[in-house]
């Protein structure tokens, strides 16, 4: 069984996008502007001092935010890294 890579640093680099770190030296972008854009608990997000609050969780699992009413926002690490993989390659091949 393969383990699932664990985040070991994210970070804002514009609205919407974190640079993200996986404890197995993986490095990607993940675009997150079009969860964003949808609303509803993800409305907290589209602020950008909101956004740049992103927190790793307990051994690296997930990153999350926690909005003003205490609801954790979060996405797991398996998720992130297959759309920073993927986000990567449609990159390459847009040239």
């Amino acid at each position: 069984m393969t383990e699932i890579a664990r985040i070991v640093s994210a970070e804002s680099v514009i609205q919407g996008v974190l640079k993200i770190t996986w404890n197995d030296g993986y490095t990607g972008v993940v675009d997150l502007r079009p969860v964003i854009s949808r609303g509803n608990i993800f409305t907290y997000l589209q602020d950008a001092e909101n956004f740049k609050s992103v927190r790793v969780g307990d051994h690296g699992h997930a990153i999350y935010w926690m909005n003003e009413r205490g609801e954790e926002i979060d996405f797991g690490a398996d998720a992130l890294r297959q759309r920073a993989e993927r986000q990567a390659e449609l990159h390459l091949q847009a040239g």
